[in-house]
């Protein structure tokens, strides 16, 4: 079966997908594409072969499943028309503005029976996979602490030319919610869940509601602590840049330099020091039988097949939860805030 795929919203996400799409190797056929910006939807059509179309509702209508791509204060409504149509639906992250408004997207795919998920990609990163496995280890012992730093030029500019995420009103906020949703994401999938959190942000770019500078200090419910910053800097030089450290009882591991590919470095007691990277990283992860590869790919098999996808909308909730627990301690200048564990998320 070709599944029909098609886009709305044709900046450089839609890009990736696309590109995704294509290496996965499936059977796809690119439908039809609309963006505001008519240049842009032209651009897309050309390096991949879909139509531009002139209206949202010609794309729903071409195709058997949808990629959101816009940005974040349309995604309700548009996968509300994917949903009345009954199509597979691919949403960014973050689903909404707010926790209260992903829970209701989550709601509507869920009665309206189609198949969901959602762009928190970096569960599929092998790089990630390996640390989530290494820790899971019962040679490991406990997670002591965590050290997690995210950072990126603020996408207002350069590659990203975002001008966007600089608008509340099509945000919803800053580096946290649009960026580092991401990060509270892999940081439980990976290590444990979050019990409480302190978190301070900052404002530096002058733009109405758009934090650019976050500090989180965490506790897990296994005993551990943990800092997460985030900053959207001006850096033009530094792409997307994530480093993490993990020190378990018995283990120390650090992801650096990609948050894909590596390298991914460990050290055991009594053991020499390991490193892997690329495809030594992706034979690793494959030889120890875990979940990883092409998202994309594995969306549109899910559609084909008529089967679940991963993550779904509901996966995303606990993000959501962990963001809305950010801005609020945030906005009471550092209060601790508990975090149910569980509560809304898989």
């Amino acid at each position: 079966m070709t599944v029909r795929v098609g886009f709305l919203g044709a900046g450089l996400i839609a890009t990736f997908h696309s590109k995704m799409l294509r290496a996965s190797g499936e059977d796809v056929a690119w439908a039809g594409v609309w963006d505001p910006d008519a240049d842009r939807r032209a651009r897309f059509a050309a390096a991949s072969g879909a139509t531009a179309c002139d209206s949202e509702e010609a794309v729903l209508d071409g195709c058997d499943a949808v990629y959101v791509c816009t940005w974040t204060s349309e995604h309700p409504r548009l996968v509300e028309a994917a949903c009345a149509r009954g199509l597979a639906v691919f949403c960014e992250k973050p689903l909404g503005v707010d926790h209260s408004t992903a829970l209701a997207m989550t709601e509507r795919v869920e009665a309206a029976g189609v198949i969901d998920q959602v762009g928190l990609v970096l569960r599929y990163s092998p790089a990630f996979n390996l640390v989530r496995d290494l820790v899971a280890d019962p040679a490991s012992g406990r997670v002591m602490s965590v050290v997690f730093r995210d950072d990126q030029f603020i996408p207002v500019q350069g590659s990203y030319a975002s001008t966007w995420r600089g608008d509340r009103t099509k945000a919803g906020s800053g580096t946290l919610l649009e960026h580092s949703i991401h990060d509270l994401d892999i940081l439980e999938h990976c290590v444990g869940t979050v019990a409480s959190l302190s978190s301070r942000s900052a404002n530096f770019h002058g733009l109405d509601g758009i934090e650019d500078s976050v500090a989180t200090t965490l506790s897990f419910t296994g005993g551990g602590v943990g800092v997460m910053t985030s900053v959207w800097h001006d850096i033009l030089e530094r792409p997307s840049l994530r480093r993490v450290e993990v020190f378990c009882e018995r283990l120390y591991v650090v992801v650096e330099e990609d948050d894909w590919f590596g390298p991914v470095s460990w050290t055991r007691v009594g053991r020499p020091d390991q490193q892997l990277a690329g495809e030594e990283l992706v034979d690793e992860v494959r030889h120890r039988g875990l979940d990883f590869g092409n998202p994309d790919g594995a969306f549109v098999r899910a559609v084909r097949d008529g089967q679940p996808a991963w993550p779904r909308f509901r996966d995303a909730l606990r993000a959501h939860e962990l963001v809305d627990a950010v801005y609020r301690s945030a906005a009471a200048e550092g209060r601790p805030v508990t975090v149910e564990p569980g509560a809304t998320g898989a």
